[in-house]
């Protein structure tokens, strides 16, 4: 049996009881510690009264099919900060182990794509995501592609969800984000993303210390946000009550 828990934005609080049922009655339960930043594991493990083994993204994608084998014949969950289906790998390893013949459960919690409504833009309005990646794994290699979505949403009036990329446990920081952005802008000249773009920042959604502001990114790039994670807003054509709460925004 395969199991993806969602484990919310935050720590242990916020996992739902029917996730907390499923742990407790697992074999084994690891931690997806690749695709976000969670806050809860030490206080889960003492709940639990077992180990939660934290996976990486070899782990996940690579060599996946270490998950799938021990499934096969143990009672595995594997715990997800958000929401388990967010994110592909996560698709393509339930793809996997139906395939196989292993039975599958996935327990859904809250997650950046529905969070970031507290910002007062509406859900139905964002285009296509894109990740900021550390350009250390890129090479230092700029990434085109983040700017030709941010480019192609504001085009059809739309609004960007830019998630910002983490690597050992390290998210990247807003102003780390928009000064990439900023680059890219330099060289493309396509007027996409400067100085003067409006943007909202929303760090640590799902936390007590969240902090969403909304200005120039001149302004922001220089503002303190705290820890990760954090996500960038770009938006798209503006409905009046989106403007007027934006402007409720400090």
């Amino acid at each position: 049996m395969l199991n993806l828990i969602g484990v919310g934005l935050s720590d242990e609080k916020d996992v739902t009881a029917l996730g907390m049922e499923i742990m407790k009655n697992s074999e084994k339960v690891y931690l997806d510690s690749y695709t976000s930043i969670w806050n809860g594991k030490e206080n889960l493990e003492n709940i639990l009264d077992m180990e939660i083994i934290e996976l990486g993204r070899d782990d996940l994608e690579q060599n996946s099919s270490v998950l799938i084998d021990e499934s096969e014949s143990k009672d595995i969950s594997i715990l997800v900060p958000g929401d388990p289906m967010v994110a592909t790998t996560h698709i393509i390893l339930i793809e996997e182990a139906r395939k196989r013949g292993i039975n599958t459960k996935i327990i859904h919690n809250a997650s950046i794509l529905s969070a970031i409504c507290e910002t007062g833009m509406h859900a139905y309005k964002f285009g296509a995501t894109a990740t900021v990646p550390f350009l250390e794994k890129t090479g230092g290699e700029l990434p085109m592609s983040v700017y030709k979505t941010l480019k192609l949403n504001k085009s059809n009036g739309l609004h960007t969800l830019l998630l910002l990329d983490i690597a050992d446990g390290k998210g990247m920081t807003a102003a780390e984000a928009m000064e990439t952005l900023l680059e890219l802008e330099r060289m493309e000249k396509d007027n996409v993303f400067n100085h003067e773009t409006k943007v909202v920042v929303f760090a640590r959604a799902g936390h007590d210390d969240s902090i969403i502001k909304y200005g120039k990114v001149g302004d922001l790039k220089e503002t303190e946000f705290g820890k990760s994670p954090m996500v960038i807003i770009v938006p798209g054509n503006l409905h009046f009550s989106e403007e007027e709460y934006l402007l409720t925004l400090k």
